[in-house]
């Protein structure tokens, strides 16, 4: 009994771990508008798909978890960023130009 229950717990743990890191995949996108003040920048995210396809939807708000990585970017730039959702704000934990 102690063993499957040590089974069951890798498992979960396991489990946890693989969602933790498909949640911090990167997305590429490009930076539509910063607002330094506020900590937050607005990406639109680029699409995956069929060549001439439409080329993505509107641009979504992000707040930064670091301010300073967005003295790096300026719009109109292709980023590459990590995206965590805290509290119901969905925020950039690392964010880079391409």
């Amino acid at each position: 009994m102690k063993l499957a229950n040590i089974a069951v717990a890798g498992t979960v743990i396991l489990a946890t771990i693989s969602a933790a890191a498909w949640a911090q995949q990167g997305l590429t996108g490009l930076v539509k508008k910063i607002d330094r003040t506020r900590g937050t920048i607005a990406i639109q995210q680029e699409q995956s798909g069929t060549v001439g396809a439409n080329t993505g939807g509107a641009a979504e708000e992000f707040k930064a978890q670091d301010r300073a990585s967005l003295d790096a970017v300026h719009a109109g730039d292709k980023v590459t960023y990590y995206v965590t959702d805290t509290g119901g704000m969905k925020t950039i934990t690392k964010l880079q130009k391409q």
